[in-house]
């Protein structure tokens, strides 16, 4: 039965898989000067190719890594296609201190924040492998560490929207492997009998349904104060991401995949769509490319949101 529902799972969502041509492309990015972003994740992959557009059209640009020699050759790259320098922001995702630190750091150094891209995550890691605070690698990455960095970054966020008098984005980049397991086991969260049960393909499956979640309930909280939240699948890619899948893979990835730009496309349509189309997007669930898709299982569930969201609280509350 498990078999049968995840081929209907999978032949459901064939056109985010093989996406029809896009309709929408970078040269309509509007004019970001003045603009300040955050891209987590961001010294490879569709990370870095988002910063790249976002320094093409003016923007400023903090590149949140964790590996700080990977980031600033990132960075000098960068410069040298575009001319234009992204600033270094130190975030371990999977440490929720450092995650408290990066976010205090940019405060210090910055008064607005127009769009939070929470692109970094990890995919299929080893079950033995946990973050600093002993939660699974990779809910504890690509939900709790993004959770808390997007709750400090909350009061620049909502400044930013009153003052400027525009929508403010938080862009929180999922994947179709939510369908992999569209639910949520709280009690997995963390190591033991019921993670270890699920394993890294249901845990990595849950992590990205866990985002969809996560980025709906920030809609429904903060959408009427200038927040709008969506959460997207990128697209089939060409990335350093799959790096804990078998070696077979990057064989047949070309078969199947598309270049780390095409990725950027969507949570670049996300976080630079002028209002009032760009409002309309809160809430949503984006597919490649650039396009409002839906996502599955019960991801609008309020109930589950609202635990999600107050499990999340509870558990960074003390750092």
């Amino acid at each position: 039965m498990g078999v049968v529902a995840s081929v209907l799972r999978l032949a459901a969502q064939l056109d985010q898989h093989f996406p029809p041509q896009p309709r929408w492309s970078t040269s309509q990015m509007p004019d970001l000067n003045g603009k300040v972003m955050i891209v987590t994740g961001s010294n490879t992959g569709i990370g870095k190719d988002t910063i790249q557009a976002l320094l093409e059209h003016d923007a400023k640009v903090y590149m949140a890594s964790r590996n700080e020699e990977k980031a600033k050759a990132a960075i000098k790259d960068l410069k040298q296609k575009t001319g234009k320098e992204a600033i270094f922001l130190k975030l371990d995702l999977a440490d929720l201190k450092s995650v408290k630190e990066a976010a205090e750091e940019y405060m210090r150094k910055e008064k607005e924040l127009h769009v939070l891209f929470n692109n970094g995550g990890v995919m299929m890691s080893s079950i033995d492998q946990l973050t600093t605070q002993g939660y699974d690698l990779q809910f504890g990455t690509n939900v709790i560490g993004h959770f808390y960095f997007t709750k400090l970054l909350l009061p620049v966020l909502l400044s930013t929207a009153e003052s400027t008098g525009s929508s403010v984005r938080v862009v929180n980049t999922a994947s179709s492997g939510h369908t992999m397991y569209p639910n949520l086991d709280f009690n997995s969260f963390k190591d033991g009998k019921a993670r270890r049960r699920l394993g890294k393909i249901h845990l990595y499956g849950q992590s990205k349904f866990g985002n969809i979640v996560f980025s709906n309930e920030l809609a429904r909280r903060y959408g009427d104060k200038g927040i709008v939240s969506t959460s997207l699948h990128p697209g089939n890619l060409r990335t350093e991401l799959p790096r804990h899948l078998p070696a077979i893979v990057p064989y047949l990835a070309p078969l199947v995949a598309y270049p780390s730009k095409m990725g950027a496309l969507t949570q670049l349509w996300a976080g630079t769509t002028p209002d009032p189309e760009g409002k309309e997007l809160n809430g949503k669930y984006l597919v490649p490319w650039a396009r409002i898709g839906k996502a599955m299982g019960p991801v609008d569930d309020e109930k589950l949101g609202k635990d999600l969201w107050e499990w999340l609280e509870e558990h960074v509350k003390d750092f």
